[in-house]
């Protein structure tokens, strides 16, 4: 789906102050189209900027669908990330509404838009479009090709979920333009694709073809890029998740890693696993990787988000006294600083071990 200059609207009832409405507060910082109004009961009669001062952003908060639709929006936008991707039934009225003004609906859910026979039905009447963000393309296995990509491929890896590796993939990837590198950021989840306008959401991906789903990404990014910034997901040691990371580990042919934490958290949420020393998380994403293709991690993001500016401080000097690695947080303090310190280190090619890599290219 591809439709220019859209005019959202953020629905996010009962959560956009929460990180359940990241999609929405990612397309806020961060997409190309303009979000025109907030549907938030909980919050009507305030502005993003009153609620959320960092996403720059004075669009209105309102309590209801009827009231945004005076923005003259083009595009509702589902802006939370309800546990397990469903669709909530006491969306489905306003949804439904939506479609009737002719409004396209833009779904990051795991439940398909186009897969509700109510909600095609009324599209095809009111000839709405219905996009749903997630629905992955076919893809092939994984061939081997992302090895010969001509770019310098950098891979986000975490240690835990929602850390901000799609943050700092964005706001590196913005330093890199500025710095005068042709520089493309590369979405393999939902909000990600709507702020980039493509990409794979590889948690939709069958498990065995993830690698060749991230490896397409590479394949076919801008031959004119000199580097690409491929978002992460999950983490190494995470219960539920870690099949994507090894995907995207492996699928990226990746040159260079970027670690990415939460300075303030101790444990992966929900499961309670222990989050591992940044120390001992870059020796196995390196290990990993050196036992098919060779990257190392090249610096640490780190998320201080509910530390003070000199809490803060401290943990990225922590945080480089442990690994030797440059480290910072990029959106509290910019990314600029970081990516020039990294950039030596964000160029040129690692090789693929063993005498099959170049049958496979």
């Amino acid at each position: 789906m591809t439709q220019t200059a859209r005019r959202y609207i953020a629905y996010a009832p009962g959560a956009f102050a929460t990180r359940r409405a990241k999609t929405a507060h990612g397309v806020i910082a961060y997409g190309r189209d303009a979000v025109v109004a907030v549907v938030d009961p909980s919050l009507a009669g305030r502005t993003v900027r009153d609620v959320l001062p960092h996403l720059y952003n004075d669009a209105p908060i309102v309590a209801t669908l009827e009231e945004a639709l005076a923005f003259h929006p083009t595009s509702l936008l589902l802006g939370t990330a309800p546990q397990g991707g469903a669709l909530p039934p006491e969306w489905r009225a306003d949804v439904l509404r939506a479609i009737s003004a002719r409004l396209e609906i833009v779904s990051g859910l795991h439940d398909f838009l186009n897969d509700d026979t109510q909600f095609v039905a009324a599209a095809q009447r009111s000839g709405a479009a219905l996009w749903d963000v997630r629905k992955p393309p076919e893809v092939p296995l994984f061939s081997g090709a992302a090895w010969s990509a001509p770019q310098h491929v950098s891979l986000f890896v975490g240690s835990d979920c929602a850390v901000g590796k799609m943050t700092a993939a964005l706001e590196l990837n913005r330093a890199a333009v500025a710095a005068g590198r042709r520089s493309e950021f590369l979405a393999t989840g939902q909000t990600g694709i709507m702020i980039a306008g493509k990409g794979i959401a590889v948690d939709r991906v069958i498990s065995d073809f993830v690698s060749g789903a991230t490896e397409q990404l590479v394949v076919t990014a801008d031959p004119q890029s000199e580097l690409l910034f491929v978002e992460g997901q999950g983490s190494v040691n995470h219960p539920a998740y870690a099949q994507v990371t090894m995907g995207l580990l492996y699928g990226s042919g990746a040159d260079s890693l970027i670690l990415c934490h939460a300075a303030a958290r101790e444990e992966i949420e929900t499961f309670g696993t222990p989050i591992l020393a940044l120390e001992e998380l870059v020796g196995i994403y390196e290990r990993l990787c050196d036992t098919v293709k060779p990257a190392r991690v090249v610096g640490i993001c780190l998320n201080t988000l509910g530390l003070d500016d000199a809490a803060a401080r401290r943990a990225i000097g922590d945080a480089e006294r442990e690994t030797g690695l440059p480290a910072d947080d990029v959106v509290r303090f910019g990314p600029q600083r970081l990516y020039e310190r990294m950039a030596p280190r964000l160029q040129g090619k690692t090789q693929p071990l063993g005498s099959r890599a170049s049958s496979a290219r």
